[in-house]
């Protein structure tokens, strides 16, 4: 499957959740994830999606690693099929 179809449907899902999915950018930083998610109850975490059985670049490994060392979260999503399993590691506004 596509990135961009796999982006779209986390997109969808968080919002269905409650949550923002937010397109990450950072001018003059490559490698970031592609997503900020940002769920009820402060729940902040990062995803880079790819096409199915694709893996993240070494810079995007290094940018993981920097936000992982500062206590974020960072997920890589490559199946349509995970984004439930995600979104409840995640958190939601319903308990």
């Amino acid at each position: 499957m596509r990135e961009k179809n796999i982006e779209i449907s986390l997109r969808d899902a968080v919002k269905a959740k409650g949550g923002l999915c937010w397109k990450f950018v950072s001018p003059g930083t490559v490698g970031v994830p592609d997503r900020i998610i940002l769920m009820p109850k402060g729940q902040i975490v990062f995803v880079e999606t790819k096409a199915t059985g694709e893996k993240p670049r070494k810079i995007q490994l290094k940018r993981h690693r920097q936000l992982k060392a500062l206590g974020f979260h960072v997920y890589v999503l490559d199946d349509k099929e995970k984004i439930t399993e995600l979104i409840y590691r995640i958190g939601s506004d319903e308990d």
